[in-house]
């Protein structure tokens, strides 16, 4: 296969997730929105009744992986960001159900059985709508039959002409200390150097990849996250 034209996602991954110093910060800082580092037993709750293999992609510091272990037979930690990898193996020493994979969205490679679950927090959003829909379909083989996807993300549920009010709220609740939560201008750079997407635009990218959307929700008309069965 010709892999010339392929996305490079470590250079979408966003410089900050490759620094191990902000890796090391990461939680902290956020920790301080709940939105952005939310509970991950309300992910779990969407995975009930599943215990075989859950994969984790954009894995992050290992947060859902690590939670999730006790309760599935195998969890793949995926990520792209060697800092976060580092984190990652470190952490699981004491999870021998936990294998850690450095790739992205486009290039891990599953093996064994279909996974009966796969979770993705807060980096589809790396990827441009092109490449997300690709990523869509690319989780769907990943899926057994009425696999679940949870997926939370940056996505908006607004029209374009709502855009100036919309995100003047957001920046409002942005945090005024950069230790501990995501400030106006954080929130500023993603909005220019990342890849959030309109709901309009998301929700039949999952439905053509192959998902029907069992479940929704949405904080502050920024935050979305997603139930999703493989049909």
């Amino acid at each position: 296969m010709d892999t010339s034209w392929t996305l490079d996602e470590l250079a979408h991954a966003g410089a900050e997730h490759l620094d191990p110093g902000f890796v090391a910060r990461y939680e902290t800082k956020a920790g301080y929105d709940r939105d952005v580092l939310p509970d991950v037993e309300e992910d779990l709750a969407e995975l009930a009744g599943l215990d075989g293999t859950l994969v984790d992609l954009g894995a992050g510091t290992g947060r859902l992986a690590f939670a999730a272990a006790p309760r599935f037979r195998r969890v793949v930690a995926v990520d792209v960001s060697p800092a976060m990898q580092e984190v990652l193996r470190e952490r699981a020493a004491g999870f021998p159900n936990v294998e850690c994979v450095r790739a992205g969205f486009l290039s891990y490679e599953h093996t064994g059985a279909p996974a009966d679950a796969v979770c993705s927090r807060n980096a589809l959003h790396q990827l441009p709508d092109f490449w997300k829909a690709l990523a869509l379909e690319r989780v769907a083989r990943i899926l057994r039959p009425g696999g679940v996807l949870r997926l939370r993300d940056l996505v908006f549920d607004f029209r374009p002409e709502e855009a100036d009010e919309v995100i003047a709220r957001w920046f409002d609740g942005a945090a005024a200390d950069p230790t501990r939560g995501y400030t106006r201008e954080d929130f500023a750079e993603h909005l220019r150097t990342e890849h959030s997407t309109f709901r309009w635009l998301l929700e039949p990218m999952l439905e053509a990849a192959g998902f029907e959307i069992v479940r929704t929700g949405f904080r502050g008309r920024i935050y979305g996250a997603y139930t999703c069965v493989k049909r």
